[in-house]
């Protein structure tokens, strides 16, 4: 009659249970990126297709200038730098309003 060993493993046991732990983790972080890249993949084409559907409408050009009005002036070539940061306003888009302001 052969007897079992009980209590700890042996080191071939525990190489193996490493291996078989190490082995799943690897798996499932494997397939979890995975899932999260085609998720985001799939928001992306979803964002795309709709803003190909759905084109954004061009920004409002700000109001004329009061004539003689400097306060005014300023604020709103304050508001109008602060669309161009944003980035709704191209360098170009830019330069054209604040000349109808400026009266240029």
């Amino acid at each position: 009659m052969m007897r079992r060993r009980m209590g700890r493993p042996g080191l071939v046991g525990t190489m193996a249970r490493t291996a078989v732990i190490a082995g799943t983790a690897t798996a499932v972080s494997g397939g979890v990126a995975r899932h999260q890249q085609a998720k985001a993949q799939q928001a992306a084409d979803a964002q795309a297709y709709q803003e190909q559907e759905n084109p954004a409408p061009a920004p409002a050009a700000p109001p004329a200038p009061a004539p003689g009005g400097t306060e005014d002036t300023i604020t709103q070539l304050k508001e109008l730098a602060a669309l161009k940061d944003q980035g709704i306003l191209t360098e170009e888009e830019f330069a054209a309003q604040k000349a109808k302001i400026l009266g240029s």
